[in-house]
């Protein structure tokens, strides 16, 4: 994500302030989960991309309608205190505070370079107030409704590479609002075994003192971004079969994007992320995009004989893009492929993910092509004692996931 030239072991733990697990609605579910993950080329001057961060989701949290999750990592904290049928029975709120170091900045990714020099350090903090709404489900499926307002500060500085002729753009205020429907829900860790959804998205952004910056002030940010998504995605257990797949369509039109709102897509990391927006093979938010069209899956295959320890996949992701101002690059199309194997530890408190990734267009000095190694890990403090689908017990597994709040 960001490159301090800092050692390559405070990397992974500076670094993960950027990482902000979904924040969609309020999850009934007990968590407690520490997340890393690193993702790294090996060809080019990419930034170093890594996270680390402990999730906690604790319902109950002071009284039984209170709902506490915490995100804590090295220099950042991102907290949302949930009250249960707040306005009524179907509708919930949400309180939200976050801040820290490093959370807000940007690194500059043009044609396949990496430039250090425009790219600084940036420092913030956000309040939030949510509404979250269940609309009468669909069949099994819950219909969810979610607005939610933030007011929004950050503080850039310049980074030891930033060029000294490079002005950085001065303290930003901000307001974002965000409306959002979603059918169905994925659970917040590394790899669920289920999971269906179907959502749309608006965000609005405000800034209270928009300005111009960068080389003679060749660049600027808007007074107001107006930014619009989807994403449909299936995760399935085929029957009488032991493979899984993974299939995401994601897609996003916006209005003035500028550095600070366009859509960001490369790496694999995808709890880096709300709306993970994956290339393999490519630098970590490599391409800037107003508007974009994401098709991505996965074939996950056991190869040990308990059908669970030890599986393989197979990846690729293909995106469409209209290149954000200034970034435009030879082509509109990117794919990337990888090739990956997990292991699940006894009682399934430890996941390990190793992968190597290609980006077949992704540009680079010696022509187009891209490769990089990522490492993802899960540790689930709470280690749940049966699968999260078994056909004895049909309050858990998809129904019940469904059925509940729908969590990210």
């Amino acid at each position: 994500m960001r490159d301090f030239r800092l050692s390559a072991l405070m990397l992974p733990l500076l670094l993960c302030a950027t990482a902000r697990p979904a924040a969609g609605q309020i999850d009934p579910e007990r968590r407690q989960l520490l997340q890393m993950g690193f993702n790294q080329a090996l060809d080019g001057r990419g930034p170093l991309a890594a996270y680390a961060y402990y999730y906690l989701n604790a319902p109950r949290f002071l009284a039984a309608k209170q709902t506490l999750r915490l995100v804590v990592a090295p220099g950042y904290a991102d907290s949302e205190l949930g009250f249960s049928k707040a306005l009524g029975d179907k509708t919930d709120l949400g309180v939200g505070l976050s801040g820290g170091a490093f959370a807000e900045s940007y690194t500059e990714i043009h044609q396949g370079r990496y430039s250090k020099e425009e790219s600084f350090r940036g420092d913030g903090a956000m309040a939030a107030l949510g509404l979250y709404h269940d609309f009468p489900a669909c069949g099994p499926v819950p219909l969810a409704g979610i607005l939610r307002a933030e007011g929004h500060f950050a503080k850039y500085k310049s980074d030891k590479t930033t060029d000294p002729a490079f002005v950085i753009p001065e303290a930003q205020s901000e307001v974002d609002l965000r409306a959002g429907l979603r059918l169905g829900g994925k659970e917040p860790v590394l790899r669920p075994n289920l999971a269906m959804e179907v959502s749309a998205w608006y965000e609005g952004r405000y800034r209270l003192e928009p300005m111009a910056y960068g080389f003679v002030a060749d660049r600027r940010t808007e007074s107001d971004s107006q930014l619009f998504w989807s994403r449909a995605l299936l995760i399935y257990n085929k029957p009488n079969s032991d493979a899984r797949f993974i299939a995401v369509l994601t897609g996003g039109t916006s209005i003035r994007a500028d550095r600070f709102s366009a859509y960001r897509l490369g790496g694999d990391l995808p709890m880096a992320a709300e709306f993970p927006l994956s290339l393999p093979g490519y630098y970590y938010e490599e391409i800037s995009a107003k508007h974009f069209t994401l098709l991505g899956g996965s074939y996950i295959v056991p190869l040990s004989h308990d059908k669970k320890t030890w599986t393989a996949s197979a990846t690729a992701s293909t995106a469409w893009v209209d290149y954000a101002p200034g970034f435009e690059q030879r082509g509109r199309s990117h794919t990337g492929v990888g090739l990956g194997a997990a292991y699940l530890s006894p009682g399934r408190a430890w996941q390990v993910l190793a992968g190597y990734g290609y980006g077949i267009n992704a540009a680079r000095g010696h022509g187009n092509g891209g490769h990089t190694l990522g490492l993802l890990v899960q540790f689930d403090f709470q280690r749940a004692d049966v699968p999260f689908f078994h056909p004895t017990l049909p309050n858990r597994g998809l129904n019940h996931l469904l059925r509940g709040k729908g969590p990210l």
